[in-house]
């Protein structure tokens, strides 16, 4: 599997200060291409990454079977094979995890009923060290005004925080915060113990940190006490959203790791099932094209800019980039206690920026699909304010509307009929009363 990890650099914090060591990447967006470069893969996928987890596969089966048919067929290959599985995807993936030794691995990967096996990897959440974040999201230039007066507050909108979990109790989330699953297992019930998921969710919808001050959040715990989970954990969570998702929806990932291809896959199914994804581009200071899920084309991949519309040098860059948002130096939502707070920065603190700002644009646009709210953004940011962006990144600022109003269709006028004469009735027998009649209902 391949280990995911938490891009960011803790700064000053109330209370323990946690510092993750990146390991991975971050994601890519709607109007872009994938990435072009062609690589020769091997029989087992991921299975020389140094991030690879002994012993466990994700098996991805080929063509896009029912769900019902997934089923059958995971387990007419753990009759085959002799496979423990350990967890099953048809929202998603088409597929299943399992443990397995390589060479039933390797004999898995040959049926024709199986598209690639891919070795689980380590995933690990990306940080890096109003809040003025906030104030740099609605103007254009600055200096910064000390203020931020959107125009709506997305009480309509759900957001799912794909991280280390969430802290409800926390006052900032006002009581609109609540645990949505926990695909890691180990008692904390989605309750976040590392703080990285919590940071990220109040920057979203936090009434004092957050974007989308009124917004529903969920965190989906995908990742341990150390900020660390792996491809099964963060597929599960993914899955996990694209089934039970209340839309409009969007989704955040500040998380990422070398290329992997099924949580790349698992991005890109949710996206195509409705739902919006903001992405972290990671902070290796390297291509973001090279990482997961920031290279996954439909989704919305943020890097990192500081006070001075800069890129801090640890924000991946590149094609695979869309646009940038206020990365260093970010506070929020804490841990410690409900009044809680500590500081940030990495692409972590970036993507949630974006992910409150499509929550907003939801609001307004309950309708829109993804492709149509990746436009609205790209379309909308702020050009040529990054300095230092990167080869070959898009220059490209965050920026909170005014977006265009949703357009409605005009009615097509209805004829006028003619008139026609009206007969002369003839004389008929008053009828004898049968009662009132009850009336029908009327359509609504």
């Amino acid at each position: 599997m391949t280990p995911f990890n938490i891009p960011f650099r803790a700064t000053a914090v109330a209370g323990a200060a946690l510092l993750l060591v990146p390991v991975l990447g971050a994601a890519p967006a709607t109007a872009r291409e994938a990435p072009t470069t062609e690589r020769s893969e091997p029989l087992i996928r991921g299975a020389g990454s140094p991030a690879a987890v002994p012993g466990t596969y994700i098996v991805v089966l080929a063509g896009n079977p029912s769900a019902a048919m997934t089923r059958a067929t995971t387990r007419s290959l753990a009759t085959a094979y002799d496979l423990t599985v350990r967890k099953e995807f048809r929202s998603s993936l088409r597929g299943f995890s399992a443990a397995m030794t390589p060479e039933q691995a390797e004999n898995v990967a040959r049926d024709p009923q199986v598209a690639y096996v891919q070795q689980n990897q380590v995933f690990t959440a990306k940080q890096d060290d109003p809040p003025w974040g906030l104030d740099r999201t609605d103007q254009r230039e600055l200096p910064l005004d000390r203020k931020f007066t959107p125009s709506v507050a997305a009480d309509n909108v759900s957001v799912y925080v794909i991280d280390t979990g969430i802290y409800p109790e926390h006052k900032d989330f006002g009581g609109r915060a609540s645990v949505g699953t926990d695909t890691i297992g180990d008692g904390q019930n989605g309750v976040d113990c590392a703080g990285h998921g919590s940071h990220v969710a109040g920057t979203i919808a936090g009434t004092t940190y957050g974007v989308a001050k009124q917004a529903k959040v969920y965190g989906v715990r995908v990742l341990n006490c150390i900020g660390s989970g792996t491809t099964e954990t963060v597929v599960s969570g993914i899955e996990w959203v694209t089934a039970n998702a209340k839309k409009p929806a969007v989704a955040n990932l500040s998380l990422g790791g070398s290329i992997d291809d099924a949580t790349d896959a698992a991005v890109r199914a949710s996206i195509e099932s409705g739902i919006s994804y903001a992405v972290a581009a990671g902070n290796e200071s390297t291509d973001a094209c090279n990482v997961s899920p920031a290279r996954e084309p439909l989704a919305i991949t943020v890097g990192a800019t500081d006070r001075e519309d800069t890129r801090p040098k640890f924000s991946n860059y590149g094609s695979c980039v869309d646009l940038s948002g206020p990365g260093v130096e970010i506070t929020s939502v804490a841990i410690n206690d409900p009044e809680a707070t500590r500081t940030m920065s990495g692409t972590s603190m970036a993507a949630p920026h974006v992910a409150g700002v499509i929550a907003l644009y939801l609001s307004t646009h309950p309708e829109a699909t993804p492709a149509e709210v990746s436009k609205a953004l790209l379309e909308t940011a702020t050009p040529d304010e990054v300095q230092n962006p990167g080869a070959n990144s898009p220059n490209r600022l965050l920026f909170l509307g005014p977006f265009e109003p949703p357009t409605t269709p005009t009615p097509t006028p209805t004829p006028t009929p003619t008139p026609t004469p009206t007969p002369t009735p003839s004389p008929t027998t008053s009828p004898t009363p049968t009662g009132t009649p009850t009336s029908a209902p009327a359509p609504r």
